[in-house]
């Protein structure tokens, strides 16, 4: 999705969101604050250890398991193609890091389907 796509979404979400009761909203905004993820650190973790630990931030483990598996590869193995390795990782992470703003933004409108969920299917409400 593109940014204005992702705009769009969250402004529905959040069209769902204030249609809760007022205890129904608590619940969401205490979901909501343990799984909100911040563009700025993923877009640090990243940008400092190229190596995946940017995915674990989002909870990607074995993305971020297997980018860290290959850097370490990489790193053992730089006299010989352990260079080939590293340029290949970096060339992969590196779009991801121009996208920060959209893969997290992604991410947090996810996190807010799912706390929407959540208290939808609690609330006797709905």
């Amino acid at each position: 999705m593109n940014i204005n796509e992702l705009k769009i979404e969250e402004e529905r979400l959040r069209a769902d969101i204030s249609k809760l009761s007022l205890v129904d909203k608590k619940l969401y905004y205490q979901i909501e604050q343990q799984l909100i993820k911040d563009p700025d650190t993923y877009a640090v973790l990243n940008w400092f250890l190229p190596a995946g630990i940017h995915h674990f931030y989002l909870g990607k483990s074995i993305r971020g398991l297997i980018n860290v598996v290959l850097m370490l590869l990489g790193l053992f193995t730089l006299d010989s193609y352990g260079v080939l390795i590293i340029i290949g990782i970096l060339l992969i992470e590196l779009p991801q890091l121009f996208k920060s703003q959209s893969i997290v933004f992604e991410y947090n409108n996810n996190v807010m389907k799912t706390a929407l969920k959540k208290v939808q299917n609690k609330s006797p409400y709905v």
